[in-house]
């Protein structure tokens, strides 16, 4: 039982993580402090789709199923989880250039509105 919470905490994990990657310049328009940890995690998220590397995160939850007396899965978080609902033909490294492109350009545009926000505050002023 414990084994298989912990997974399942991995997989809340991985997926907020994932969230923030895409919206955490958001975050960003509140408290500028949360850019020294949003674009780390934006750059590992670009390195993981661009370069296809294997999050961590994914061997991780898989041993913690394995202990738990379940069976772990091929291919990555992203592929088991979320390419199924929305690529069912599953994940590619084409599919994985565009998911990186959407998180490069949804921050670039986050970002460019940050700028601007703080440009007009501090001309306001």
């Amino acid at each position: 039982m414990f084994y298989s919470v912990m997974a399942d905490a991995v997989v809340v994990f991985h997926l907020t993580f994932i969230v923030f990657v895409m919206l955490g310049g958001l975050l960003v328009l509140h408290r500028r402090a949360w850019a020294l940890l949003h674009l780390p995690a934006v750059a590992w998220g670009m390195a993981v789709e661009f370069l296809h590397l294997y999050c961590p995160l994914t061997p991780l939850e898989n041993s913690l199923r394995l202990q738990a007396g379940a069976a772990g899965y091929e291919g990555d978080f992203i592929g088991h989880y979320l390419i199924a609902l929305i690529y069912p033909a599953g994940l590619t490294p084409q599919i994985q250039t565009v998911l990186g492109s959407v998180v490069v350009l949804a921050n670039l545009g986050i970002y460019l509105w940050v700028i601007l926000r703080w440009r007009g505050r501090r001309n306001a002023a």
